[in-house]
């Protein structure tokens, strides 16, 4: 008999005072992930349809996959791009909800998670203020 293994999934959400569009024209776009997420992303440029993501002296090879039709955005990496953040921005009364979704591998200690999700909890603060601002 097969086993499927699963991840741990861990998400956050938070509500913005703006628009849905301009919620994910903001985080779509790769070249503000410094703004929003200094702790993943000191520096970000292109590669062809990839992204350098540099953190410290490491650099990332990101695939950002976006739909503004359905308010999806998923950053990506490893060889098999199955790995990596999900999120979406819906629409919430006259505002958006911007949720965002990351996996751990099981077995992951729970002190890491959590403080893993407090990084996520003020990015998506910083997300709030910026496109408020």
């Amino acid at each position: 008999m097969h086993t499927i293994s699963l991840s741990h999934a861990e998400t956050r959400s938070i509500s913005i005072e703006a628009t849905p569009a301009a919620v994910f024209a903001f985080v779509a776009d790769p070249r503000n992930l410094p703004r929003w997420a200094p702790a993943f992303a000191d520096a970000v440029r292109p590669a062809g349809e990839r992204w350098i993501v540099t953190s410290g002296d490491t650099e990332l090879p990101i695939s950002v996959q976006a739909s503004a039709e359905r308010g999806t955005l998923d950053l990506l990496g490893g060889p098999d791009l199955n790995v990596g953040a999900f999120s979406r921005v819906l629409p919430n009364a006259n505002g958006s909800e911007y949720l965002f979704t990351l996996f751990f591998p099981d077995g992951t200690p729970q002190e890491a998670v959590s403080a893993q999700m407090q990084v996520v909890e003020q990015e998506l603060e910083t997300v709030r203020e910026l496109v408020e601002g």
